[in-house]
């Protein structure tokens, strides 16, 4: 099994505030938790920068001209209370969403079984006219217009298990029955959306977690409720907003998961990718805010999509699926 790792240089100069908890040092701890021997099968490739005319298929254009206008020459230009733009910004989201592109190719085109992009600014909260929570473009949703335009998917699955809920991904696709969204987030958290009686045109299927509920509840709730719709509705590509901010270490949240938990949801989409869809599977960094719990997650992630069969973490530690 071959997987594509995207790396994203650009990404580094995306600036926020001293103490913001999406900072550049997140990209520096990916690279570090997925440098060593466990690795060396990964193909790794440069993220290449893409026109952002493309996000048209997902947001409106007159988003896009907003954010390229809002852009600061110095320092920072707030757009909300967490969201932020330095200079090179716009260029750093560039490369995000062509990185996601050039991984749906590789996958699609190449040869390659699936990828996992390390890149920020992440996306999942960017509605389709308004940035917010830390996010400026939706990349997994533009990844999942461009699979259906480009590639004739006609079935797209985004799975996303970040710990808040992915809102702007559900208000882009909420009335788009070609296009299976499927979230496991903390409830009550921001951005407060994600209530299961939130189900689109029957293609939205949210699982609302509790505080402390850990890995049982998790489990059930992708058991009980998620991968059966996912299996129902059998998709041709299956993409993955691969937040790791329900890790125990993290600071904004209280899910509790560990390295494992990130191994067995991992392993189970890639279950579903295995029987619809030839195992075709591009991954993308949402959340993960303590640099240990994110480098525990990614490379329990990562590990498990190289086909690894279990948590492979920092210090080369192997720990059984079960």
């Amino acid at each position: 099994m071959t997987t594509l790792l995207i790396t994203q240089e650009e990404g580094l100069s995306h600036l926020t505030p001293s103490g913001h908890p999406e900072r550049p040092e997140r990209l520096r701890a990916v690279g570090r938790a997925l440098s060593g021997p466990d690795f060396d099968g990964l193909e790794r490739r440069a993220a290449q920068s893409t026109d952002l005319a493309i996000a048209d298929l997902a947001h409106d254009p007159r988003l896009i001209d907003a954010l390229r206008n809002l852009r600061p020459t110095e320092g920072l230009a707030q757009i909300d209370a967490d969201t932020f733009m330095s200079p090179l910004s716009f260029e750093a989201a560039a490369t995000a969403v062509g990185a996601a592109l050039q991984a749906l190719d590789a996958v699609v085109l190449g040869g390659l079984d699936n990828a996992f992009c390390a890149i920020r600014p992440p996306g999942h909260h960017a509605e389709r006219g308004r940035p917010m929570g830390f996010c400026l473009f939706n990349s997994v949703a533009i990844a999942a217009l461009e699979a259906q335009r480009k590639h004739g998917a006609e079935r797209v699955a985004i799975l996303d298990f970040d710990v808040h809920h992915g809102n702007g991904t559900q208000d882009i696709f909420f009335r788009n029955k070609s296009v299976f969204y499927g979230s496991s987030h903390q409830m009550p958290l921001y951005p407060g959306t994600g209530a299961m009686n939130q189900t689109g045109v029957g293609n939205i299927f949210n699982a609302p977690l509790p505080a402390g509920s850990g890995k049982l509840r998790m489990r059930e709730a992708y058991g009980a409720h998620i991968l059966p719709a996912l299996d129902a509705f059998a998709p041709d590509f299956i993409l993955i907003s691969a937040g790791f901010d329900a890790h125990a270490l993290d600071p904004l949240a209280q899910l509790e998961w560990d390295a494992e938990d990130y191994t067995w949801v991992t392993g189970k989409i890639m279950d579903v990718a295995d029987r619809h869809c030839g195992g075709r599977i591009v991954s993308l960094l949402e959340g993960g805010y303590d640099l240990d719990g994110l480098s525990q997650g990614v490379a329990a992630h990562v590990g498990m999509l190289m086909g690894a069969g279990g948590v492979v973490a920092p210090g080369n530690a192997v720990v059984s699926e079960d």
